[in-house]
């Protein structure tokens, strides 16, 4: 069963999340309200917390920067990302479908 902030659209994986800028550390907390939480260490000024979470999650889904795209919410912590053809499912999301 997916959680409604995980579909599926092809070989893509939409994400709906929410952003805890300025954290202590860098990881996924889960369904929140029917989005996953996310913190990340970087601050949200300047755009360094969208290039973190970029980086952050190309790294969890072991895809290039490249991969991951903000569709929505740039300037905001509620935010839908792509990641496009995934080369691995994390096992917390494997364990939400």
């Amino acid at each position: 069963m997916n959680p409604g902030f995980l579909r599926r659209d092809n070989a893509d994986l939409v994400l709906s999340l929410t952003i805890q800028a300025k954290s202590s550390k860098d990881e996924v907390l889960g369904d929140h309200d029917g989005r996953c939480r996310v913190r990340i260490t970087a601050p949200p000024t300047d755009g360094k917390a969208n290039l973190h979470l970029i980086k952050y999650l190309a790294r969890v889904f072991r895809v290039s920067k490249s991969h991951v795209v903000i569709e929505k919410g740039k300037s905001s912590k509620y935010k839908q990302v792509r990641i496009i053809n995934p080369a691995v499912l994390p096992k917390f999301f494997n364990d939400c479908e």
